[in-house]
């Protein structure tokens, strides 16, 4: 379930109203990861396979879709429970990882006990975006329709793919914005989908959504709203494409390495 209906009062300046609200469902989500408590994740209640396998991958506990070798979730009294488990290779990260403290759907670094594990290898540079401003336009108009959970409760976050044309291939919706774009990633990893076109998400880009755009090898990606300043130096350093402020009308392009963006009407089409 990821909305419940409650009563409410619906107050004007002469009279309130009695009226029924969806509410986006925030339950705790446990990550175990071969046995050992990894996080508790505040989250919403769908889709948890592919979130676990995403924030696998994102965590840097697995390299590749094959390292994760069986995901369980399940519902137990006081939330949810996702069991991981790994390939042996892997196997002696997380007790590098583990940490005991619970995370809300502000968290981004989990299990990261000292600043010096904030900056975690890329495995490789992002590749040069082919999607331009006409496919980020297209898919902005078609993000809307995309998000029923957010257009019944007004409260969640999205994380979508899209295609060079900025046709919308699959999105994820979330109380936190980590956690749909870890669903978005650990969809396209049990697909074995590359990102052939552009990620967008419905948050303020931060160092967290450029670090999980680069493990999943996106080319571009485009926020709705403003970055930070740790999110364009990160972008910057490994050649990810950064739009931010996207708007049905403009966008900023941030960070353009490929000076896609700079060639007027003629390019970025």
């Amino acid at each position: 379930m990821t909305r419940r209906d409650e009563p409410v009062r619906i107050i004007h300046h002469d009279r309130a109203d009695k009226a029924i609200r969806a509410v986006a469902v925030e339950a705790p989500v446990a990550i175990e990861v071969d046995g050992v408590g990894y996080a508790v994740m505040m989250a919403t209640p769908s889709d948890l396979e592919a979130f676990a396998t995403g924030f696998a991958l994102t965590e840097r506990l697995a390299d590749t879709i094959d390292d994760v070798v069986d995901v369980d979730p399940f519902e137990a009294e006081a939330g949810w429970i996702v069991r991981v488990t790994l390939h042996d290779r892997c196997k002696g990260r997380i007790h590098d990882r583990v940490r005991h403290r619970t995370s809300d759907t502000a968290c981004g670094l989990c299990g990261i006990a000292g600043l010096e594990q904030v900056q975690r290898p890329v495995a490789a540079p992002a590749p040069p975006p082919v999607a331009g401003k006409g496919a980020i336009f297209a898919a902005l108009d078609h993000l809307r329709a995309r998000q029923p959970l957010n257009a019944a409760t007004g409260a969640v976050h999205g994380a979508a793919a899209c295609d060079p044309t900025g046709t919308i291939v699959a999105t994820f919706e979330d109380v936190g914005r980590h956690n749909a774009l870890d669903k978005l990633i650990g969809w396209l990893a049990i697909d074995r989908r590359a990102v052939d076109g552009f990620v967008l998400v419905t948050s303020r880009l931060s160092f967290e959504m450029v670090d999980k755009a680069l493990v999943a090898r996106a080319p571009m990606l485009v926020g709705i709203s403003a970055p930070t300043t740790m999110a364009i130096d990160h972008a910057r350093a490994h050649g990810l494409t950064l739009i931010a402020l996207a708007r049905p009308d403009a966008a900023l392009a941030v960070v353009d390495p490929y000076a896609i963006f700079a060639r007027g009407s003629e390019g970025g089409t």
